[in-house]
């Protein structure tokens, strides 16, 4: 398995797919790397040189944000939300849906432990 920027791609997908296990990477974005660096995205992960494992790491380090750095911020943002007292990060908090969705029915298997309803009246 190819080792990009320290996470193993999967070698027996095309590339284009096999780029799209890297956290922050979908699949514009993988297209996008693939079209810079003139390489085939048909191409199967394994078949990457050095040289092209190489070039792929110093686009992403360079140019995005992705994996570690792109957790840490999304972590931080939403801290932020939640010092400040935001609805948002209330909603965080209390983990509830944050993005508007209803909480009457779904929520209850949506985030963290699991929050028991009482029987249906007949």
């Amino acid at each position: 398995m190819p080792r990009v920027i320290g996470i193993d791609i999967p070698d027996n997908k095309r590339l284009e797919i096999s780029l799209t296990y890297i956290y922050g990477i979908g699949r514009k974005l993988s297209n996008d790397i693939i079209a810079k660096l003139n390489l085939d995205p048909d191409m199967r992960a394994h078949k990457l040189s050095q040289d092209d494992i190489a070039r792929i790491n110093n686009l992403l380090q360079g140019d995005y944000v992705v994996e570690g750095d792109l957790r840490r911020q999304v972590q931080n943002n939403i801290k932020r939300l939640v010092s400040i007292h935001s609805y948002r990060g209330m909603r965080h908090r209390l983990g509830l849906p944050v993005r508007g969705q209803r909480t009457r029915t779904n929520s209850r298997t949506r985030k963290g432990r699991r929050k028991t309803v009482a029987n249906k009246k007949k």
